[in-house]
């Protein structure tokens, strides 16, 4: 099973989208999935239910920090890079969607809404292999 088809069985069991993008990685950032889940909860429904940031992306920023910061405070190489990469992933994640903002991505109907969303997590997936994992943007190095 691929990281997308992951993600999209972590929906069907009712994982909102952060959930789902975050705890498809818990086995390469050395986490358990259940603790990521916990972190993730509140990010559900654009973070709170306010249909803010899309949760897909907000936990794509989350693995993007769990892989590559390097969890020291003041590091300030870390803390750009992480910045860098964040920067390329909503970029990139808005380019291909219209927009960062759940209300805006999201259908009025809840079926057709749900449909989309796992379209948005697989998306966020997609781009955490692509941007994260197998091709360090140019410019930014492991710290």
């Amino acid at each position: 099973m691929d990281r997308i088809e992951k993600a999209l069985e972590l929906r069907s069991k009712m994982y909102n989208c952060c959930q789902a993008v975050v705890c498809t990685f818990a086995d390469v950032a050395g986490v358990e999935e259940q603790v990521l889940f916990k972190i993730a909860e509140g990010f559900g429904s654009g973070m709170g239910g306010q249909q803010c940031v899309c949760g897909a992306v907000a936990g794509a920023v989350m693995v993007s920090g769990l892989l590559k910061s390097s969890g020291q405070a003041g590091n300030i190489d870390s803390l750009l890079k992480s910045l860098e990469r964040s920067r390329q992933l909503t970029e990139e994640f808005e380019r291909k969607n219209t927009s960062l903002i759940c209300k805006d991505l999201k259908a009025d109907d809840v079926e057709k809404s749900y449909a989309l969303c796992n379209g948005y997590v697989a998306e966020a997936v997609k781009l955490v292999e692509e941007i994260i994992l197998n091709n360090e943007p140019e410019g930014v190095e492991d710290v």
